[in-house]
This record gives C-alpha cells, sequence and structure tokens, in this order.
C-alpha cells in the first residue's frame, strides 16, 4: 500500500513532520501558511508545493520558489546543494531555505520502509550549519531586504 509523502522540517522551532496530501500547500514564516517555518530569514511566502501525479495512482511535489504570484524569495531555494527556483522532489531531497532551516522530503512505500530517525537531523538545533551562508549580513533583518526589494545577488 503506498503511502503520503513526508516533509520533515528543522527549524528554530524543532524537528516538525507533515505529512503531504494537499494539492498545494504555501511554505513561509506567515501564520497563514500551511507549512510554518520559524526564522528571520525565511520569507513570510517562501516557497509553494504542488502535487504532481504519478502514473501508479502515487503522488510527489514540486517545489516552487516564492508564493502563487510569482514574487521570490529574498533568499531562494536550494536543493541538494544547487540554487534553484523549481525542483521535483524525490526521496531524500534536502531542501535549505535559509541558515539552520531546513527539510528533508520522503516517500515510504510500505511496511519495509524505514521512517526518518534522528541521524537525518542534528539532536541540537545550533548543530545545524548551513552549507549556503546567508547574503545577508547578521544584523540586517531579511523582511527588510525583502520589503526593499534589494537583490541578494551581486
Amino acid at each position: 500500500m503506498l503511502q503520503k509523502p513526508v516533509l520533515v522540517v528543522e527549524d528554530d522551532r524543532g524537528r516538525r513532520e507533515f505529512i503531504l496530501d494537499a494539492p498545494s500547500y504555501s511554505v513561509g514564516r506567515d501564520a497563514a501558511c500551511d507549512i510554518r517555518l520559524v526564522s528571520q530569514f525565511v520569507s513570510r511566502r517562501h516557497a509553494m508545493l504542488v502535487q504532481i501525479p504519478n502514473d501508479d495512482g502515487s503522488f510527489d511535489y514540486r517545489i516552487v520558489d516564492g508564493d502563487n504570484e510569482g514574487r521570490l524569495s529574498a533568499n531562494g531555494l536550494i536543493v541538494n546543494q544547487r540554487k534553484v527556483k523549481t525542483w521535483d522532489l524525490v526521496q531524500e531531497d534536502e531542501i535549505i531555505f535559509g541558515p539552520k532551516v531546513r527539510a528533508i522530503y520522503y516517500k515510504f512505500f510500505g511496511r519495509n520502509s524505514t521512517p526518518p530517525d534522528d541521524k537525518d537531523f542534528p539532536p541540537d538545533p545550533d548543530a545545524f550549519k548551513p552549507r549556503q551562508p546567508s547574503p545577508f549580513p547578521p544584523e540586517l533583518d531579511a523582511d527588510a531586504v525583502a520589503d526593499e526589494g534589494i537583490s541578494q545577488t551581486p
């Protein structure tokens, strides 16, 4: 029996698991987002997850940078160490939303599948060292950058 995809998120609030089954999800810092990320470096509406059907009746998700109106996030998306605007997620893809904010995508196919365990995430949130440094100096609020339209690339 096919099981639903799971997004395991770690942010300033700790580790949480989201079982995915809706056609789409908004992801970001805004309280109105379906998947809320807790970090000052995450945009209010950072990304969208959109369901992609498979031939066998199961589904996966595509992650898209920004909101459903086409506005991109301030820090962008990094999937498996590559900066992307859109990505079709597969088993164990790692998504970086910003410093100390990441997620891993899992899809389980039955009783013999192994759920994610603590080896996938450090036990201490402060132990996670982002692979991609923030483009913003620590004293600069990411919201101010996003609101002012300041580009993160030179």
